[in-house]
């Protein structure tokens, strides 16, 4: 009978999270949770964060599945010339090669957790970027202090 050992789990708080605006005009910032530097496999944890208006320029993974859980806000959602609306509690999902947008269309900010499997370089493309802070609102909803109820 083989004994399995037993792993120390990576644990993070919003305040150990790295925010970054992948150009220095984008509308959107990526709080990253977990990447393969941290979690020592091929996937990508991140909030990402959309101004008022802000919205991701298109694009596409040659072998990635991309996931977003919307955690406050409103928005579009488009892959592949379908649009749909999207709100807190939806979830989409993106296939390889599906080119897609996510827009704030919302009077507040959008915030979605993104997963992305495999990283396929997404963790490196955010961390090239501009570091940013995280603001009081984006702690707030991080931590769960806006109005949910634990």
């Amino acid at each position: 009978m083989q004994i399995s050992s037993c792993v120390i789990p990576v644990i993070k708080s919003p305040e150990d999270y790295q925010a970054y605006r992948i150009s220095p005009h984008d509308t959107n910032r990526l709080a990253i949770v977990f990447d393969p530097a941290v979690a020592n496999t091929s996937l990508t944890c991140c909030v990402e964060i959309f101004d008022v208006g802000g919205k991701t320029p298109p694009n596409r993974h040659q072998l990635a599945v991309e996931m977003f859980f919307i955690l406050k806000g409103n928005g579009m959602a488009s892959c592949d010339g379908k649009t749909i609306q999207i709100k807190a509690g939806d979830s989409l999902l993106v296939p390889p090669t599906g080119t897609h947008v996510i827009e704030n269309t919302g009077n507040n900010r959008l915030y979605a957790l993104t997963i992305m499997v495999p990283n396929e370089n997404f963790a490196e493309l955010i961390r090239s970027g501009v570091p940013t802070e995280l603001d009081a609102e984006d702690m707030a909803v991080l931590g769960r202090l806006d109005g949910f109820n634990i």
